[in-house]
């Protein structure tokens, strides 16, 4: 699918603030998944011909960060926070909690296509507030389960943050690589 002519334009505008274009992947990465829910390899090529850069570079960068999704997920993503701070304050139930009202595993997507989750060591950035989580890049935090089951049903409802994504026709397990940290 051809990416729509508002990304492109937005794609070389952000590219003209740099001096370099290999600076304007990331943005670029970005305009494509909030217009598509995802960047498919298709995009990634589009976005190297706007760029004027080879397409392994695109998906070199594309593949290195977990936060861009290779494929569609739910119309939300749900990442919880189990790095130190938000594990003492009790994130491991918490995702425990997230888990069982879903129906689904970290990195599953529930039956309804509403939710994919995902647990994460990899802190982010919210310590004050833990135990927390972000959903479509937007902290949550102070997790209880009453808050989880305020979320998930305000989720259930709202429409993706970003285009339309193809219907889901049941919980699949979509596992995402997860970096450790050293």
């Amino acid at each position: 699918m051809a990416l729509a002519k508002p990304t492109v334009e937005e794609i070389k505008t952000r590219a003209a603030r740099y001096p370099s274009r290999q600076s304007a992947i990331i943005p670029a990465l970005w305009a494509v998944q909030h217009e598509q829910g995802y960047v498919t390899k298709e995009s990634m090529g589009e976005i190297a011909q706007i760029l004027g850069l080879p397409p392994s570079l695109i998906e070199a960068t594309a593949s290195f960060y977990s936060m861009f999704l290779a494929r569609p997920e739910g119309r939300h993503d749900v990442v919880i926070c189990v790095n130190a701070p938000c594990m003492l304050r009790g994130a491991d139930e918490m995702a425990a909690y997230l888990g069982q009202q879903l129906g689904v595993r970290d990195g599953e997507t529930t039956t309804d296509g509403a939710i994919t989750w995902h647990s994460t060591i990899e802190c982010l950035g919210a310590c004050g507030g833990a135990p927390m989580m972000q959903v479509d890049h937007h902290f949550e935090e102070n997790l209880t389960p009453e808050r989880i089951d305020s979320i998930i049903e305000r989720l259930r409802t709202e429409p993706a943050p970003h285009g339309p994504k193809p219907e889901k026709a049941a919980a699949v397990a979509r596992p995402r690589a997860k970096r450790t940290q050293n």
